[in-house]
């Protein structure tokens, strides 16, 4: 036997469910779930770009609403009327302030509400006037301000012109007097006993000039990377052993940190030894056959006795497959009469010379 479907149980649940939703949707419309509500009518004067009906209504940065309503205001052309509904525990009042702020990333307006001390009449609508410009947002206040500064550069236009003029005489003047500014100032570093510091004083190695004819060259290309050495040997100061402070050093300074001195002037003696078979350094080529690898051991002026400049380099010839072909010490001193920069610069380079002589023996004949 068919079963018949029970048709009136099933329409009387639907309509039931339909009348559920509309009261549901009357409920938040009128309620919200804040409780009872309040309107409030609120006049702008001016545009309210973005407000939507919907929109949220702050009180003191609370939400207590929402934009039941917008319209033009048939009285001013410049006018727009909002009715706001908010909880009626909302303490609004006659005197309340009223403006319209931008939120978020995107700048979505929102009326807010703010203080009030003013007590209002029970049973009406009062109507709450906003803020002149409470609706201007932000591009519009930029617009009006660069409007007014260059209204105010319009109506200074001589005087700036006037101010800019001066500036082009004072800066002239000074160009004129720049000597007699110098002696001023001059002046007053001795009147105040302040004086700059002095100047630094560069001095550099001298590379091994002549070695006489070159005998056996090296046939290969072949490269000196920059020497290794510890932190206190990377530097541009003249070092002492033991290490003391005298007059003059404080101003003297080589040319280059010690490790990069010593490549540029290695690669400088051979190539005056044999300049068409010269190394280069390791930026300038990718594979080569071998490599002149040096460590710095020592380079310090020794003033144990007699003031002597010393150096000693450690040296390696490597091949391309990273094998050590062959590996000396370079040891040289060369003493010198007073410790002053310019003799302790000339006693290093002689030491260097001596060096740099044995180094390009040695390698061309190790390889």
């Amino acid at each position: 036997m068919e079963t018949r479907a029970p048709f009136v149980i099933v329409g009387a649940f639907v309509l039931a469910a339909i009348i559920a939703v509309f009261g549901f949707v009357y409920w938040l419309q009128n309620t919200g779930g804040l409780g009872p509500r309040t309107s409030y009518r609120v006049q702008f004067e001016g545009s309210v770009p973005g407000l939507l009906v919907g929109a949220a209504v702050l009180f003191n940065g609370i939400r207590v609403g929402e934009v039941s309503e917008l319209g033009l205001a048939p009285d001013s052309p410049r006018g727009v009327n909002a009715t706001i509904s908010v909880a009626s525990t909302t303490p609004i009042r006659t005197d309340t302030k009223v403006g319209l702020e931008f939120q978020g990333l995107t700048g979505v307006p929102v009326i807010a509400l703010e203080g009030g001390v003013m007590v209002a009449k029970t049973g009406e609508v009062p109507m709450l006037i906003a803020e002149p410009g409470a609706g201007q947002g932000m591009t519009q206040a930029a617009r009006d301000a660069l409007r007014k500064v260059d209204s105010v550069l319009s109506e200074n236009s001589g005087a700036l012109k006037d101010t800019i003029a001066n500036f082009k005489v004072f800066s002239e003047g000074l160009a004129r007097n720049t000597g007699k500014l110098d002696g001023i100032v001059a002046g007053l570093e001795r009147m105040t006993g302040v004086t700059a510091p002095p100047a630094k004083i560069t001095y550099d190695l001298r590379a091994l000039q002549n070695q006489g004819p070159a005998g056996k060259s090296v046939n290969v290309q072949w490269a000196i990377p920059e020497p290794t050495a510890v932190a206190m040997l990377d530097t541009q100061r003249f070092l002492f052993s033991p290490a003391q402070d005298y007059p003059g050093f404080s101003e003297a300074m080589w040319a280059d940190s010690l490790p990069k001195l010593l490549q540029a002037r290695l690669i400088e003696s051979f190539e005056n030894y044999d300049l068409a078979h010269a190394p280069l350094r390791m930026a300038e080529v990718g594979q080569t056959e071998f490599q002149l690898v040096i460590d710095v051991r020592r380079f310090r002026v020794a003033v144990d006795a007699k003031p002597a400049a010393e150096i000693a380099l450690s040296a390696r010839i490597v091949d391309k497959n990273g094998k050590v072909v062959a590996s000396r010490l370079f040891e040289e001193s060369e003493k010198f009469a007073s410790v002053t920069p310019p003799e302790a610069a000339i006693a290093f380079s002689e030491a260097f010379g001596r060096i740099a002589k044995d180094v390009i023996a040695w390698t061309v004949q190790a390889y």
